[in-house]
């Protein structure tokens, strides 16, 4: 079954308390040790952890489909890319285990790898944005979630593998909160209350600027996003898996006013700050599965 093939993360529900890591290369690293190490003590049950471009042409690799995060721009915004060379999303429903991984996976990965970004982050009111409003109202159902998030038809080594966008979204909480209920409903194109889609919301809501069925071919992705707040600050971190990036960009553009010029009105209260794409690799034997980058087997 594909779903076995995995990382299980993946498709599990969003857990009480995650950490967002990203970590660049170091200058003449080598980084297979490293990952061999991290191979070997990281359980799949932890979390997810994606390779970026430049780690897998650091490993002499080009894998079909993965690619830099590209920077957009649209009338009056702007989507910043923010590209590092591995990924590791830690879950748990103790903050406490959250915090030990982390700690382990630092010594792990500390003489090849240096930590660039990190971000706790924290399941909020069921399933809800800070905003209040209910997040991943259309994710696809658990059995479609498999084809939209997981690579069927690859070889073994990618089997099973999927691709995610790691976006972080900065929230203005106090500007947002100025504006009537009815407004803010309009701005996302729900109620707050019951969640119920406004027929008659306009044409910048959320929910119509990103509709997934809306585009041709269909922009699904599973999402599992996760709210973050650090002092002052606070917004989410917007997570979408998929077998291509390229829902994600039909959705961004779109988003943005490129195709319309019609800005979507999540763009009043929040802004992106990074963004990048990863490769997340399958498991076999309880592991990471590496074996579709040869230069990890080779003598180091």
């Amino acid at each position: 079954m594909l779903s076995t093939l995995s990382q299980p993360s993946i498709l599990a529900p969003i857990p009480a308390f995650g950490r967002s890591l990203s970590y660049r290369l170091k200058p003449q690293a080598d980084p297979r040790r490293a990952l061999r190490d991290l191979q070997q003590a990281f359980d799949p049950l932890w979390g997810v952890v994606g390779l970026g471009e430049p780690l897998v042409l650091a490993l002499g690799k080009n894998m079909d489909g993965l690619r830099t995060f590209p920077s957009m721009s649209g009338p009056a915004h702007t989507v910043p890319s923010a590209q590092h060379s591995l990924w590791i999303l830690l879950r748990a429903e103790d903050r406490s285990a959250v915090f030990d991984h982390a700690a382990g996976i630092d010594s792990i990965l500390q003489d090849a790898f240096e930590l660039a970004d990190a971000v706790d982050t924290f399941r909020y009111r069921v399933n809800r944005d800070l905003s209040g409003y209910e997040d991943g109202t259309e994710n696809p159902s658990p059995e479609d979630s498999i084809e939209v998030a997981l690579l069927a038809d690859a070889p073994s080594g990618l089997r099973g593998s999927s691709f995610v966008a790691v976006q972080r979204w900065s929230h203005d909480l106090p500007f947002f909160h100025s504006h009537s209920r009815e407004e803010c409903d309009n701005m996302i194109g729900r109620r707050r209350e019951d969640n119920e889609e406004l027929e008659d919301a306009p044409e910048s809501a959320h929910v119509k600027r990103s509709a997934q069925e809306s585009f041709s071919p269909e922009a699904f992705m599973v999402r599992r996003s996760m709210p973050w707040t650090c002092g002052t600050q606070q917004g989410l971190e917007f997570i979408a898996y998929g077998r291509s990036f390229d829902p994600f960009e039909q959705v961004m553009s779109r988003m943005l006013g490129r195709e319309d010029g019609i800005v979507d009105a999540l763009f009043r209260f929040s802004e992106p700050v990074n963004g990048a794409y990863y490769w997340c690799p399958p498991v076999a034997d309880g592991q990471l599965d590496l074996s579709a980058l040869p230069q990890l087997s080779a003598k180091f």
